[in-house]
């Protein structure tokens, strides 16, 4: 799979294909299912499946403010989309001249001239040019003008709601990591740096890697099961959110324990895999008796990677 952010170094050979055009935050199941019919299409014209998306979303640009923070990085974007069998996405860069497009001539330039698509998949909420204006109703008959098969994919409903990245995002706002991940194709990510912190949890034979500079959504308060990568390999993680009320500290910060590593990762990246929520952030009147909580979580923290290593 190929990550393309200037159409400049756009391959000839992935040309000719089927293309979906979106932002595709977070890579959830409905977007697999857009993705599917993307495979199908490009069997169908026997040429790649591209995606094109955009880098940054076209919010961050018109209405800064009203801009959701992001569930995914272009990379990890591009990993997710790899995993379903995309050929290539196209993390197509953001700028004024850009988003002044009116939809025809977005149409025109990218899609025929230079992928040269010969079948599109959107679902039926796709919008596209200059202030939204492109609708699927216009791009039904740009495509039929030019010789482009369309295919529209009805939004995936889960649990009688629909699927979409909005739902995704509002589950981790509130810490059900679980129900995000039901709706996502892969658990919810997230990346930063590792920085100094207090060191109590060493102290107390816990210690904790202190993830800075994240650029997606965090979940809500608590602790939480999940996996850590680090650059020595892949941990089972028990993971705070929140600050440490036993020592009085009610700094928000993202603390993550790799259960049964036991070097050094200041300065290094680490990302994280959320799986299920253990509990709520609580004081406690002892060391010893925080400890023990810590414990459990350790161990109800393996109990929930081994589960889902069973279900992948």
């Amino acid at each position: 799979m190929r990550l393309i952010r200037n159409l400049d170094d756009f391959d000839e050979r992935l040309c000719d294909g089927a293309i979906t055009i979106g932002n595709f935050d977070g890579v959830h199941r409905g977007h697999a299912r857009i993705i599917e019919r993307l495979l199908s299409q490009a069997k169908r014209v026997d040429g790649p499946a591209i995606v094109f998306t955009f880098e940054p979303h076209p919010v961050r640009l018109l209405r800064p403010e009203l801009a959701p923070p992001p569930l995914t990085w272009t990379e990890r974007k591009a990993e997710l989309l790899a995993e379903i069998g995309v050929d290539a996405i196209v993390a197509y860069p953001t700028d004024e001249a850009l988003l002044a497009l009116e939809p025809e001539i977005f149409f025109e330039q990218i899609v025929c001239d230079r992928l040269r698509a010969k079948a599109m998949v959107e679902g039926p909420n796709f919008f596209f040019g200059h202030n939204r204006a492109g609708n699927v109703e216009l791009l039904e008959i740009l495509c039929r003008r030019s010789g482009i098969e369309l295919e529209i994919v009805q939004p995936l409903v889960i649990d009688d709601e629909y699927v979409s990245s909005s739902r995704v995002r509002e589950a981790i706002r509130r810490g059900e990591v679980a129900e995000a991940h039901h709706l996502l194709t892969r658990p919810y990510r997230i990346r930063g740096m590792i920085t100094h912190g207090a060191g109590r949890g060493a102290k107390i034979g816990f210690a904790t890697a202190n993830v800075d500079a994240i650029d997606t959504l965090i979940p809500a308060e608590g602790v939480y099961a999940g996996l850590a990568f680090a650059p020595h390999g892949v941990w089972p993680a028990a993971i705070n959110i929140g600050g440490n009320p036993t020592f009085g500290e009610n700094a928000h910060k993202v603390e993550v324990h790799l259960i049964g590593f036991h070097d050094s990762l200041y300065g290094q990246p680490l990302e994280v895999d959320f799986i299920d929520r253990l509990r709520d952030i609580q004081p406690f009147d002892s060391v010893e008796a925080l400890k023990n909580q810590l414990e459990q979580d350790v161990q109800r923290t393996r109990e929930f990677v081994a589960k889902e290593d069973r279900e992948d």
